[in-house]
């Protein structure tokens, strides 16, 4: 429950109606209670004195009780959905808070489906337990000490019969609890790998039918099924023993109660009615316990999701703001990168860039070229401080990255990713995401610099055409220019061009190329190439091998000066051909 306890806070702005709901709890227990004594009553006193007079009072009596006690149990269950789940949306939203102030370098270390699980199942769990709590948790023990104290008051020696049962049913208890937490534990880690699963499998039905691979897939799929459900019938077979054992032990009391009762009755030493009573509170007493093991398991459960949450909402971003860090910055869209030295993981890890010296001026285009794996993209994004540098440092505008918040660095960043992601809506709501507040003109320009205008007028509704999960409804190409289109809406002050126009055909290249060179001349642009028609026209091209720049200069001076740059445009252009930039 410690676990648990460290996301109470979250049920503070419900503290009325946690408060309230467990009184009304107490309520109904005690109504509850009132009625095998007042059954008692009916028996020894009014049918043995055969008085119906009796009889009727004390039956209206247990329908009076019996109507406050739903009153009270009504108004604890409002009170208690109330309190769990507004408890349960303002913690997954906090989860989520948490997760969109993660660094890049955090998220690298979550899978998706991992983060989807903590979002959903793990919340539950822990909701659910707040909502139990609340109703079950505070009525199974109040049942439990209630009928316990009645039953001794009823009669004093049957009660010495549950001094045999309770020891035996919380031991049993407490050796179940014992193995239930790690128990849980694995059944959300495989709850992971199914989620990871099928988010992979839903990204990228495309490849899996274009490769054939649907079999495939459905042994994964399968593999990962089957092992949540083994973890959870090995969970919920440990739990389920618990039943059918209490269930023994409150047959062998109320055979008991009737046998020692029954002596006594015949002795007259007891009544019928009591004897009633003292079985009603005995089963009341062990079914409080039944409710308390079931209870203590789904902590159990819950518990595990605790320490999972827990773990998200403890991480600290590796990227953080420095508290004398900048809100405002010149604007300039000068870019200078000074011995940097870049890693991913831990220090001990093969740097990616390994003493980068580089210079870029305002409004100059600068394309980085190297082999798959050479860091090209690694450079581009430390530039609006996706990461931090590992030695060296960074500055844009002649400012240390770290020396500028993150939100005022980026907002004069576009970068636009080699995975151009769409999210559903409308084409004008995805090209304003960067800046709601763009105009319709500013929108259309930015489309037509990007070649996107075209074909988003040849749909029917044009800019309002609606985009499916990821666009799915367009081309890779589209996806693309409307990426380009979306970031230059930003009216950015430096534009990063990740391998953006890979799916777009030369001419269509050439043409946002020109449209950019000619449009946005105070904008500083670094692109990310893979092809040499790409970077003809860049005022410099930076060559990366072996994590360091091999070579730098314009198109004509690489292709004079450097092997590597001669090796790619061969391989890429061929015969020998000089195309100037």
């Amino acid at each position: 429950m410690l676990l648990i306890r460290r996301l109470l806070p979250y049920l503070r702005p419900y503290w009325k109606e946690a408060l309230i709901a467990p009184f009304l709890m107490m309520i109904e227990v005690a109504m509850d209670l009132a009625q095998p004594r007042l059954m008692q009553h009916i028996v020894d006193v009014g049918i043995a004195q055969l008085d119906m007079t009796i009889v009727l009072r004390t039956g209206l009596t247990m329908v009076g009780l019996a109507a406050i006690g739903l009153l009270g149990g009504v108004g604890n269950c409002v009170l208690g959905v109330r309190a769990g789940q507004g408890y349960g949306a303002d913690l997954r939203d906090a989860l989520y808070r948490k997760i969109q102030s993660l660094s890049f370098g955090n998220l690298d270390t979550l899978g998706t489906g991992e983060l989807v699980t903590r979002l959903t199942n793990d919340v539950t769990q822990v909701q659910e337990v707040v909502l139990i709590t609340l109703r079950i948790l505070v009525r199974a023990p109040l049942l439990l000490v209630g009928s316990l104290s009645m039953m001794i008051i009823t009669s004093p020696r049957l009660a010495l019969l549950l001094l045999g049962l309770v020891p035996i049913v919380v031991i049993g208890l407490i050796i179940i609890i014992k193995y239930a937490h790690s128990l849980f534990s694995a059944v959300q880690e495989a709850i992971d790998g199914v989620n990871t699963v099928v988010q992979e499998n839903l990204a990228s039905v495309r490849v899996i039918k274009a490769f054939v691979r649907q079999d495939h897939e459905r042994e994964r799929f399968a593999g990962a099924n089957e092992n949540l459900a083994a973890r959870s019938i090995r969970a919920e077979r440990t739990v389920a023993a618990f039943g059918p054992f209490l269930m023994m032990s409150l047959n062998l009391g109320i055979v008991g109660v009737i046998w020692f009762g029954g002596v006594q009755v015949t002795q007259g030493q007891a009544q019928v009615g009591q004897i009633m009573a003292s079985v009603n509170y005995l089963i009341t007493t062990l079914m409080s316990l039944m409710m308390v093991g079931m209870l203590l398991t789904r902590v159990s459960r819950a518990q595990a999701s605790a320490e999972r949450l827990i773990e998200i909402l403890d991480s600290e971003p590796v990227v953080t703001d420095a508290a004398e860090a900048v809100a405002e910055m010149p604007c300039l869209g000068c870019v200078d990168l000074e011995n940097v030295v870049f890693a991913y993981g831990s220090d001990g890890e093969e740097p990616v860039l390994d003493g980068i010296n580089l210079s870029i001026q305002p409004g100059q285009t600068v394309a980085i070229l190297g082999a798959t794996g050479s860091g090209k993209s690694t450079l581009a994004h430390l530039i609006p401080r996706f990461y931090d540098v590992k030695a060296g440092r960074l500055m844009v505008d002649h400012m240390d990255v770290r020396e500028i918040q993150q939100r005022a660095l980026r907002q004069q960043v576009a970068i636009v990713m080699q995975d151009p992601f769409l999210f559903s809506g409308t084409i004008a709501e995805n090209l304003r995401y960067g800046r709601p507040e763009a105009t319709d003109d500013e929108v259309v320009q930015a489309a037509k610099l990007a070649q996107a205008h075209d074909f988003i007028m040849s749909f029917p509704e044009g800019y309002d055409t609606m985009l499916g999960q990821r666009g799915v409804n367009v081309s890779g190409g589209q996806k693309q220019r409307m990426a380009i289109a979306r970031a230059l809406v930003m009216r950015p002050t430096i534009l990063i061009l990740d391998d953006s126009t890979s799916s777009v055909d030369v001419e269509t290249e050439a043409l946002i190329q020109n449209a950019l060179n000619e449009h946005l001349t105070d904008c500083t642009c670094v692109m990310v190439a893979q092809r040499i028609s790409t970077v003809l026209q860049a005022d410099s091209i930076i060559v990366l091998d072996g994590a360091r720049i091999a070579a730098q200069g314009t198109h004509r001076e690489l292709l004079a000066s450097s092997p590597i740059y001669q090796e790619i445009y061969e391989s890429q252009l061929g015969d020998g051909v000089i195309i100037d930039g």
